[in-house]
């Protein structure tokens, strides 16, 4: 509960040295020999540096949070019917109430959880305990950053930069997803009465962003570059940087600066020019370091783009690759694809009988390769080339990197079921049972290779399979900097001077990647035409990341029609049945059906808090029709 995360934290605090974060299979480790008294954590900087690397292991891994994960949130996914335990199901009956964890009594979501700890097991995490966690602990090393004595000036910025960091991060991820909160800036004594007055969402936003800010200021762009990161080289790469305070500084800003924050911060359901342009320059001024090559982040060419998301024959190294901006550890590395690895494909390729679908309507976002949209999924359209006939065929490169449609090769090597070696995703094929199979016409593959099943063996313990999704990379940047950019200037064309590039160019960099064509023309004309290519384009390079549910709200959609609405693609076979290229097969009958439409309000935009918080006292009330 919030009165024990927030009250109460132990000064005996256990040390976690510096070994490093990106080993093969734990991240910091704490040694027996590390626990030291309150004083002795301060007073130099290794010891101060692993009392802060705690916060690390705050972070939950919401992608291998569980046997099976569930963080798609919004219209871009669906559950099979064979289990209902996760969060997903309960959202879509509009039970929001299913977060905390005395709702799940599996203990299977990364929010809340009763066995909350900060060692290194992936099944005790949660961002509801460990934040609060996280925010004492920052609050506890700021006000004794004075006892570092024994230090370089590079060295104290260090540790300060860090704790700042963590601090925003924590109220920022509270505050996404249950608006404004009272900003925990200090030590709050134990034995007193709270009565910190929730703020509105846009205080809340200047106070995180003030920390990130402070953070940006005093961090270096990467570890290896200081002194003291110099004396752990190569083991670096998750240790809190100026491009990650960048990253949330900006992602802060555009969030306040969104209709839904907007709204309930003045009443007023459009953008916040002034804070989107402050998110456009924290955005601009990340892109310019990696882009000039201060900064060691590029996009991963398209051709490895699966290593943002996994990596397999490389001994468990860590996804992410040069993209990821910010991730949390990695917990227990060598189990950790056992049920997500299973949780996206029929049972009889796999096993398990949860399984998580793409929505058909949500497929459609992956539009032509020349770049333009598909308005309507059984219509002919000789503008963008699509033809409901061969409704596979010219599309999206990002498309086929994700997305098993009828026909793609599932099995790839000796099979004793070589009838289901093809995807059968036509109407009534036999990978269309609900209950252990598809749903929805269409399997997901962004996260898994295509060996991933019980022939291949993909996921097998000596291919080292690490399944491990970023909360930040850096194509999320490039198109949070063009949605900032043209909210705040009121064009395709705006840019932030200092950088250059336009909003419509920063969508076109990630287009180039994925070998799409540029935003059409007829989008330029006006911001709203724009901004529909610009949520398109999220839709489709950020799918099923976790970014959906959260997009939707913001943008005060996510109870509108037809974002309300999953449905599944129905049609049948027609002709030859091609095996060497599916996106030549041709199908009739083409369709999409409604299977559920959630039923929201405006309550719907945002979490209950747990009703015990929300009862502690007056000036911390529940969330609206909670």
């Amino acid at each position: 509960m919030m009165t024990k995360y927030i009250k109460t934290v132990l000064l005996t605090t256990g040390i976690i040295l510096s070994t490093g974060l990106v080993s093969c299979k734990k991240y910091l480790d704490r040694a027996d020999e590390s626990i030291v008294s309150g004083d002795d954590a301060f007073k130099n900087f290794t010891n101060f540096q692993g009392f802060t690397e705690e916060l690390y292991n705050c972070i939950p891994d919401f992608s291998n949070a569980y046997w099976t994960n569930s963080w798609n949130w919004g219209e871009d996914e669906i559950q099979s019917t064979a289990r209902d335990f996760h969060f997903i199901v309960k959202i879509d009956n509009g039970d929001f109430w299913g977060w905390q964890a005395q709702y799940d009594g599996w203990q299977a979501g990364w929010m809340d959880r009763n066995n909350t700890n900060t060692n290194d097991d992936r099944f005790s995490k949660s961002l509801w305990k460990l934040g609060w966690y996280g925010i004492r602990k920052a609050n506890l090393g700021l006000e004794n950053i004075g006892k570092l004595k024994d230090a370089t000036e590079e060295e104290k910025n260090l540790i300060k930069g860090q704790l700042l960091f963590f601090r925003g991060w924590f109220h920022f991820m509270f505050m996404q997803y249950f608006g404004g909160l009272p900003y925990i800036d200090k030590v709050l004594p134990g034995d007193q009465k709270l009565t910190l007055p929730r703020l509105s969402y846009q205080e809340c936003a200047d106070k995180a962003a003030a920390d990130f800010k402070e953070a940006a200021a005093i961090l270096p762009v990467h570890w290896d570059n200081t002194t003291a990161g110099k004396r752990t080289l190569g083991k670096n790469t998750l240790r809190i940087n100026k491009i990650m305070a960048l990253g949330y500084l900006g992602k802060n800003y555009l969030w306040a600066g969104s209709p839904l924050m907007n709204f309930v911060s003045t009443g007023n359901k459009t953008y916040n020019q002034e804070y989107c342009k402050k998110a456009a320059d924290a955005f601009a001024s990340l892109l310019s370091l990696c882009e000039n090559g201060e900064a060691p982040y590029s996009l991963i060419d398209f051709s490895k783009y699966y290593t943002n998301f996994y990596t397999t024959g490389q001994n468990w190294l860590l996804a992410g690759g040069t993209e990821a901006i910010f991730q949390g550890p990695y917990f227990n590395g060598n189990s950790s694809n056992y049920g997500t690895s299973k949780q996206y494909q029929p049972s009889f390729l796999s096993g398990g009988d949860v399984k998580f679908l793409p929505t058909a309507n949500y497929v459609d976002n992956y539009g032509m390769a020349n770049g333009l949209p598909i308005r309507d999924i059984t219509t002919a359209d000789p503008e963008s080339g699509y033809d409901p006939a061969y409704p596979w065929k010219g599309r999206d490169p990002r498309f086929y990197n994700d997305i098993v449609y009828d026909g793609v090769k599932c099995v790839q090597g000796a099979t004793t079921d070589e009838a289901n070696r093809y995807a059968n995703l036509y109407t009534n094929g036999s990978y269309r049972n609900i209950s252990t199979g598809s749903r929805t016409g269409y399997l997901l593959y962004k996260f898994i290779p295509r060996t991933a099943n019980e022939y291949d063996q993909g996921y097998s313990y000596d291919k080292s399979l690490n399944i491990h999704v970023p909360y930040m990379r850096l194509a999320d940047v490039y198109l949070m900097y063009a949605e900032a950019a043209a909210a705040g200037y009121g064009s395709a064309a705006a840019s932030v001077t200092s950088y250059g590039k336009t909003a419509v160019d920063a969508v076109n960099v990630i287009r180039d990647r994925a070998g799409v064509g540029h935003v059409a023309a007829k989008f330029l004309g006006s911001l709203d035409s724009f901004m529909e290519e610009v949520r398109r384009e999220r839709a489709v390079e950020l799918s099923f990341e976790g970014h959906r549910f959260n997009d939707l709200r913001r943008w005060m959609l996510l109870i509108e029609s037809p974002y309300t609405l999953k449905k599944s693609v129905e049609f049948d076979r027609a002709g030859t049945f091609n095996t060497a290229d599916p996106k030549l097969n041709k199908v009739n009958n083409l369709r999409e059906v409604v299977i559920l439409e959630r039923k929201f309000s405006m309550k719907h935009y945002w979490l209950p808090l747990k009703n015990s918080d929300a009862s502690m006292y007056l000036e911390f009330p529940q969330n609206p029709g909670w």
